[in-house]
């Protein structure tokens, strides 16, 4: 009788923990242990074809299915159709909703897309490169045409943002260091996309909180202040976040609302904010004054990549190799060469005349490390809850 009643116990509590781990949530999921491996495991082999080949036995599949973290993948897809006579079925998703959605249909063997095109290196590497679900496919006719660095994983773009300000009455760049926007006199004159809103923006403010960078951020508050940092926080990354947030940072929800909240003339004094450079086109689409700032100590932003990868189980896989490498020509780049902001990894491909090269940016903006993010964003959006939420 004993043992029957200690049976019974123990099954009601497993009930009562499996209806707990049943609850539904509204945040996306947290991503697996920062302390596992995050090497992703060997591209399936593939056979080598010649482009004629490619295009032959993807007109035979007739179709690819992709999703995305961007809207202009369907203007992509109108030009790939337009040129293959292959149909095209486009997503576009949030980044969080294509890593939950990547990494269900992976899991549960019910694959929908052929190839995506995603962001959040992090993530991305541990939570889908990682378990298979997504692998990287580098197209053979551009092997001697993408830099080796951009060709495994295999990424499309690279995107910046960056300190941009309101130069309706001046070209003269308002600050020349980030500690400038923890002083009394910016005090709700920063704005900045949510952290929690863009996967991306997560990353920038966990990547502040390195060694190397941390260091820089404290050398730049000796240059500001003229003294030595005293920390009340981990190291100086996680310093400035806290200044910046106790200073009065305006928390947006879109870029495309921060840059017009910038840019509107008639302001009485000098606004800033931090968001996609692509936004500089307002100037003249909604007669805004956006400039950028490129003097800044010791970052004037960030950038981060846009991946290709190929599904595991693609039921289309070959449409969905000939539409990768459609995208790394100037016709399939085109939908995002139309602004500044987007570098194709395809280096003959030209930046648009009043923006720069990538490797003009890139000395000059903080990168995303996938092992750092994936190993450490979870304790930087623990401490940046406690000015948000």
């Amino acid at each position: 009788m004993k043992r029957m009643k200690l049976l019974a116990l123990l099954l009601a509590v497993c009930m009562v923990l499996g209806a707990f781990a049943g609850c539904g949530s509204q945040t996306p999921p947290p991503a697996e242990s920062p302390s596992q491996d995050i090497t992703p495991p060997p591209a399936p082999e593939q056979d080598e074809m010649t482009h004629d080949q490619l295009v032959e036995a993807a007109k035979a599949e007739g179709k690819v299915v992709v999703y995305a973290t961007t809207s202009r993948i369907a203007k992509a897809g109108e030009l790939f159709t337009a040129k293959y006579g292959i149909e095209v079925e486009s997503s576009n998703l949030k980044d969080y909703e294509l890593i939950e959605k990547v990494s269900t249909e992976g899991r549960t063997g019910t694959v929908a897309a052929d190839f995506v095109l995603c962001q959040d290196a992090g993530r991305t590497f541990g939570e889908l490169m990682k378990p298979g679900y997504l692998y990287s496919y580098m197209p053979p006719t551009m092997k001697d045409v993408i830099p080796a660095k951009y060709q495994d994983p295999l990424i499309f773009c690279n995107i910046n943002k960056v300190f941009i300000y309101n130069s309706e009455k001046t070209q003269t760049a308002p600050v020349d260091n980030i500690w400038a926007l923890a002083d009394p006199e910016w005090s709700g004159r920063f704005q900045f996309k949510s952290p929690f809103g863009e996967s991306v923006n997560s990353n920038f403010c966990t990547m502040i909180t390195s060694d190397e960078w941390a260091a820089k951020i404290a050398d730049a508050y000796k240059s500001h202040y003229g003294k030595d940092i005293q920390l009340t926080t981990p190291n100086a990354g996680y310093e400035w976040l806290k200044a910046i947030f106790e200073n009065g940072l305006v928390l947006g929800s879109s870029d495309t609302t921060i840059a017009e909240n910038i840019g509107i003339k008639g302001q009485d004094q000098v606004t800033m904010g931090l968001f996609v450079y692509s936004k500089t086109r307002y100037d003249a689409e909604k007669d805004l004054a956006l400039a950028p700032i490129m003097e800044m100590e010791p970052f004037s932003g960030f950038y981060y990549p846009l991946y290709a990868l190929m599904c595991k189980d693609a039921k289309h896989p070959n449409a969905a190799k000939l539409f990768i490498e459609f995208l790394l020509t100037e016709e399939g780049f085109s939908p995002w060469g139309v602004d500044n902001g987007t570098y194709s990894s395809n280096p003959t491909i030209a930046v648009n005349e009043g923006d720069f090269p990538l490797e003009v940016w890139e000395p000059i903006l903080v990168p995303e490390d996938p092992e750092y993010c994936f190993a450490n964003r979870a304790e930087v959006e623990e401490f940046l809850n406690n000015y948000i939420y």
